[in-house]
């Protein structure tokens, strides 16, 4: 369903009955809004609610995963990083406590580009927080409001907000990673791989602060739109449309530049950050995948591969999964964001 709203509130609303209680993020629309608040469609068909119904069929035991801030972990939240596409855009921001510039994560929550929210990313947010990393979960625009390359543009902006403001949150600006989840994994691998990204960084704020990433974290999203696998799943005539077609504005065959554009695959090489895959047992959200590593091998790159088996796709939201997902994009940054990047 799809909502036009003037203003979002996020409230926390008590789940029981899947191993005692559980905290959900739930987005609601208040027609009042605050005075003058831009307008903007809303598409609620991915929450946590949704996906541990839909998993939790399969999976009784599974849980909401849920982490508390340590001592001395701090979290600012609804800080606006940008004012300039008709209404603000957020991010909350969870800093470790430490007495020098700690490295930093942009985490970018999923929802087939059309749904979500950065609510689904704080579990890992705080995690990451707690391991010593900055961590800042984003909102950025989605298909309802903005097709392609409008959320891509956000995260740039993004990135350059972090930067410019590493002084106020403790950020080291040479060693920043992004995180991404389904589609936010593709967003994130692709804003990962264009170390020159003109028509995606010359708009927004903070121009001339530079948008690149020491390293990627892609948590079961494709990177490749043109693959066999990718096109049975995201060009299915039978979808209408499909989430892609929905996020580009047309099917494959109507807006192929865009779709090939849009694909991390083709921009791999020497220049490409370390990566770090975990992937469900689903195999259409692995579209790309060996091809992107055979490519980063190639070239001398480090890459991780994690497959968690027999798993639903959204399985970073739920325990037991998120634990092992957690620990490993922890360890993974810790390896390779060691040093100061360029």
């Amino acid at each position: 369903m799809v909502l036009s709203c003037g203003h979002i509130k996020v409230l926390q609303v008590a789940m029981m009955g899947v191993k005692g209680a559980a905290w959900l993020m739930v987005s609601v629309c208040l027609m009042g809004g605050a005075a003058g608040a831009a307008q903007h469609p809303v598409d609620d068909s991915f929450t946590v609610a949704k996906a541990l119904a839909k998993a939790g069929q399969d999976h009784p035991d599974i849980q909401v995963a849920s982490v508390a801030p340590e001592a001395g972990v701090s979290v600012v939240r609804n800080l606006v990083y940008r004012n300039d596409v008709g209404r603000a855009l957020h991010v909350d921001v969870f800093s470790p406590k430490s007495d020098k510039p700690a490295p930093a994560v942009l985490l970018v929550h999923g929802g087939g580009w059309a749904s979500g929210a950065r609510s689904h990313q704080e579990p890992m947010a705080t995690h990451l927080a707690n391991s010593g990393f900055v961590a800042v979960t984003v909102e950025y625009r989605l298909s309802p409001e903005a097709k392609y390359p409008a959320g891509m543009s956000d995260l740039h902006a993004a990135v350059r907000w972090l930067r410019a403001n590493a002084d106020v949150y403790g950020v080291d600006t040479g060693r920043v990673a992004i995180l991404g989840c389904s589609s936010g994994a593709q967003m994130a691998a692709l804003l990962g791989v264009m170390t020159d990204a003109p028509g995606y960084a010359a708009d927004g704020p903070y121009q001339g602060v530079p948008s690149r990433v020491q390293a990627i974290v892609n948590i079961d999203g494709i990177v490749s739109f043109t693959t066999p696998m990718a096109l049975k799943h995201e060009n299915d005539p039978a979808k209408q449309p499909s989430a892609a077609e929905a996020w580009f504005g047309g099917r494959y065959e109507q807006a192929t530049e865009l779709w090939e554009q849009a694909s991390p695959l083709a921009y791999v090489g020497n220049q490409t950050p370390p990566t770090l895959f975990i992937n469900s047992s689903q195999p259409r959200f692995h579209a790309g995948r060996d091809d992107y590593i055979a490519r980063l091998d190639g070239a001398g790159v480090y890459s991780e591969v994690h497959t968690l088996p027999n798993t639903p796709h959204p399985f970073w939201l739920f325990d037991p999964w998120f634990e092992s997902t957690a620990f490993w994009v922890a360890a993974f940054l810790g390896r390779v964001l060691t040093s100061p990047g360029s």
